[in-house]
């Protein structure tokens, strides 16, 4: 098992709630940080994603953006415009590394799980 994925880390929780975005959604580093009971640890958010695609179940990190619908972690994937092609595949629209009617878009874990 990863050493990101003990029982209870702030990193299994990260991966646990990115699991359960939909196809066709997208949530934010702040929302899931919320979310998991950790307010304000938006960036750290993003380092656990940084690790999911070493965890033996798939972790969708591309449907996770910032707070202004940017894909900011396109750099951690294989090719710069993976993360836009994963998510226009899906059917979010995405425009100069921007999630088009974000408002469409947004997953919130805390309205949708709670």
């Amino acid at each position: 098992m990863s050493q990101y994925y003990s029982e209870n880390s702030f990193f299994k929780r990260v991966f646990e709630t990115v699991r359960l975005i939909p196809v066709g959604k997208v949530s934010t580093y702040g929302a899931i940080a919320a979310f998991i009971g950790s307010p304000g640890a938006a960036r750290m958010v993003g380092w656990a994603l940084n690790k999911s695609g070493a965890q033996s179940v798939y972790v969708p990190a591309h449907r996770v953006v910032n707070r202004n619908g940017l894909l900011s972690g396109k750099n951690h994937f294989a090719g710069e415009r993976i993360m836009q092609e994963m998510l226009e595949n899906e059917g979010v629209k995405i425009d100069n590394y921007m999630v088009k009617n974000m408002k469409k878009h947004f997953w919130d874990p805390n309205k949708e799980l709670k």
